[in-house]
């Protein structure tokens, strides 16, 4: 790489690191092309990525950053997994690191807030963004349904005791 093309390399870690609700770093050593193809596809079907980082332009990137106390992730053969949503890149990078031994993951962050590998894997245990939001709508039009289900109830009660006496007159 030349001087022009690692100073992208850096603009562009820079944006990731800026714009990404998350990040997870991993050793990824003994993945296969094939592993790795896996790995992006899946965190690509979640809205996340997977991007392999050289380590020194990595460190470049994160200095003045709110994350910069990752920078000490960065040693030996490092991937970083991202997304907007503070969960999904966690999420994908715990469930394939527990079905393939060979993606260690070292930790990470969720907006400023540094992790470690434990903190990563509990962040994964978290729900999504969109499963919190359809938890949030579920709870709020649970009393309206409720309400309307209080509120037609005693006029159903009535017209079963109105229906009542008149086939009781009519016999």
């Amino acid at each position: 790489m030349d001087r022009n093309q690692k100073a992208d390399a850096v603009e562009v870690l820079k944006g990731i690191f800026a714009e990404s609700g998350s990040v997870v770093v991993a050793h990824y050593t003994g993945l296969t092309v094939a592993e790795l193809s896996k790995l992006r596809r899946r965190m690509r079907a979640e809205g996340a990525s997977f991007k392999i980082a050289k380590n020194r332009l990595a460190a470049r990137a994160l200095q003045g950053t709110a994350i910069e106390g990752i920078t000490d992730l960065f040693k030996g053969p490092t991937g970083i997994a991202f997304s907007k949503d503070p969960v999904a890149a966690a999420k994908v990078a715990d469930a394939f690191a527990k079905d393939n031994a060979k993606l260690v993951i070292l930790g990470g962050s969720v907006g400023s807030t540094i992790l470690d590998a434990d903190g990563v894997k509990a962040l994964a245990s978290l729900p999504s963004l969109d499963q919190l939001r359809g938890k949030l709508i579920g709870l709020l039009q649970a009393p309206a349904t409720k309400i309307a289900g209080v509120l037609a109830a005693p006029a159903g009660q009535l017209a079963r005791v109105i229906g009542a006496y008149s086939k009781k007159d009519a016999a």
